[in-house]
């Protein structure tokens, strides 16, 4: 599966000229549609990918994705902090990569730097109905 996401990670990044949403977090998180694709032999399901951008120091609030989402993250430039569910904090560097599933919650998400940029590509798997794929706890 892992070679799966990783060339649907590559595709997808060859469509990120072909913005087509972004979203402003409030906490200098730029989320960015990159690509967005009804999977044809999977009826209902879709393949969206969107590019995080995160500023120095910046990150985005404790969140969940919709209950019909598979998720592969990789990180694309500089690192970040990462906590899942009950597992401890991580930080990922350039390069790696980590998956969510349905009913993760996604409480630490913020760039490990406080001076340089970091940026991630998130491979999202979801019902095609699904329009938010940022769920902010309350």
């Amino acid at each position: 599966m892992n070679r799966i996401a990783l060339l649907i990670a590559a595709a997808a990044t060859l469509f990120a000229t072909s913005v087509a949403a972004q979203e402003n977090t409030g906490n200098s998180a730029k989320i960015t549609l990159v690509f967005d694709q009804e999977l044809p032999n999977v009826p209902g399901k879709s393949l969206r990918v969107v590019l995080v951008e995160y500023g120095p120091g910046s990150g985005s609030s404790s969140h969940r994705h919709p209950s019909s989402a598979f998720i592969y993250a990789r990180v694309l430039e500089g690192a970040i902090r990462s906590k899942v569910n009950d597992a401890p904090e991580r930080t990922y560097q350039a390069g790696e990569s980590w998956t969510e599933r349905s009913g993760d919650h996604h409480q630490v998400s913020q760039n490990a730097s406080t001076t340089a940029p970091a940026k991630l590509l998130a491979v999202f798997v979801i019902d095609t109905g699904h329009r938010e794929i940022v769920i902010p706890d309350r």
